[in-house]
């Protein structure tokens, strides 16, 4: 691990659950600042902008700033941005990110025909305000929650049967809260795929895009950087395919079935991020 010059980190799961510190996790990270070791923070998380979560984290003693963080939804922006510049997009997200997607026109509310399925039966008041401008060009998924209801996610599919194109922010199929594991975005994302036929552009991690910008973030190479994380898929080995050391946490999401299951082996196994200093021997 001499080699290593900068870490990539995620933090649901890592550094977090429920966004309180775990044990040991604070003065890991305070060692690898020690030893002036750059950093970036990486994480799928669609719920919070990044001055939110760099506020949650300091106010757990973590040593971190918004310029500290990337998310999916900034690297979705930039993603619209140039690939689709001035299309309208239909966001369905459960929080309020819309400070990290600057420069993308938002539609914001569903809009569309009303479904014909359980929803058509409430009375109108009760349904969600429809937005009647033209239809949106982009249909964009963020992190699952509420909102991703019968309306929202049929509204959705009609839009993409009329040639709106999908960009999933992830497509992570759960993940540990204090309660035990939730369902997240890929579980919903699978079924609208293959019932309108598409495949969605997927901007946040595992995509290789992603783990791109987060090494031109730090400005550093992908050989002599490291990457830990909980979700062996889309943290770790999507890391190695890109030529990243990737490291494993037994904390967070981990489950021995998926490690064993996984289309690959990570480099490195350790118990939980609190290791991480004494592995890089810093």
């Amino acid at each position: 691990m001499e080699h290593i010059r900068a870490v990539l980190i995620d933090i649901d799961g890592v550094l977090t659950v429920s966004w309180k510190a775990l044990p040991g996790a604070v003065e890991a990270m305070e060692r690898l600042r020690a030893a002036d070791l750059p950093l970036a923070l990486v994480t799928n998380t669609t719920s919070r902008t990044r001055a939110e979560i760099a506020r949650r984290l300091t106010g757990e003693g973590f040593p971190v700033s918004a310029d500290d963080i990337l998310t999916a939804p900034a690297v979705t922006a930039a993603y619209l941005r140039e690939h689709h510049p001035g299309a309208r997009c239909l966001l369905i997200n459960s929080g309020d990110v819309r400070a990290d997607l600057e420069g993308v026109d938002l539609v914001s509310e569903p809009d569309g025909p009303e479904p014909d399925g359980p929803e058509s039966d409430r009375p109108e008041r009760d349904r969600p305000k429809t937005d009647t401008g033209a239809a949106p060009e982009v249909v964009v998924f963020g992190g699952a929650g509420e909102e991703f209801g019968y309306t929202a996610l049929n509204t959705a599919f009609r839009h993409l049967q009329s040639g709106a194109r999908l960009i999933a922010m992830h497509r992570n199929l759960y993940w540990r809260t204090a309660q035990g594991l939730d369902l997240d975005t890929g579980a919903f994302l699978l079924g609208l795929e293959r019932a309108a036929r598409v495949e969605a552009v997927v901007t946040g991690k595992p995509s290789a895009a992603f783990f791109g910008a987060a090494l031109a973030h730090l400005g550093t190479s992908a050989s002599d950087t490291l990457m830990v994380g909980d979700d062996v898929e889309s943290d770790v080995l999507a890391a190695q395919r890109c030529g990243i050391t990737g490291v494993l946490v037994r904390t967070g999401k981990y489950q021995t079935e998926a490690v064993e299951a996984a289309d690959g082996t990570p480099d490195r196994v350790i118990d939980a991020f609190a290791d991480l200093p004494e592995l890089l021997g810093r």
